[in-house]
């Protein structure tokens, strides 16, 4: 199964996308949704992550809930800005982040939350994935920068994929 359908969940998607694209479906769409969802993840097996164990599930939820907080916080925090941008006491910059999470699939996570928190960019990573480099909104202080994302991503994300 595998072999011929490396991701059936991927085909399923690709082939209700197709047919929810296009309404009027007659056989020809029918015929190349069905194509698509065939072709497209064996043709693209060789991009995807390998395998995500998540380990500790009940860390994974935490996770999210400080994703969540620290999201609203930085709406909060934007929206201040741009309704009172004298206000501001700290200027923008570039922080440089150590890392020791690895795992391409936790990476990808904590690319996920940079971008979804505003005020946060994910502008560089290492060619060897040892350091991250984020532009903040307000810089106070660096090193409150990095241990936030240390503490409260980077660790939570290794035990959740690399435990």
């Amino acid at each position: 199964m595998n072999r011929f359908l490396p991701a059936p969940l991927v085909s399923v998607g690709l082939f209700a996308t197709w047919l929810l694209l296009h309404p009027d479906a007659g056989r020809g769409h029918l015929l190349l949704a069905v194509a698509l969802a065939l072709a497209l993840p064996l043709l693209l097996r060789g991009l995807r992550p390998r395998r995500v164990r998540v380990r500790h599930p009940i860390t994974a939820l935490r996770l999210c809930l400080r994703v969540v907080l620290d999201t609203t916080r930085s709406n909060l925090a934007v929206l201040r800005y741009l309704l009172q941008p004298a206000r501001r006491p700290h200027p923008a910059g570039f922080v440089r982040i150590p890392l020791q999470v690895r795992d391409p699939n936790a990476l990808a996570v904590l690319a996920m939350i940079v971008c979804i928190t505003p005020g946060t960019v994910w502008a560089e990573l290492a060619f060897d994935r040892s350091v991250l480099m984020l532009h903040v909104l307000e810089v106070a202080d660096e090193a409150q920068v990095i241990a936030h994302v240390q503490q409260h991503y980077e660790r939570p994300l290794m035990e959740v994929f690399e435990s």
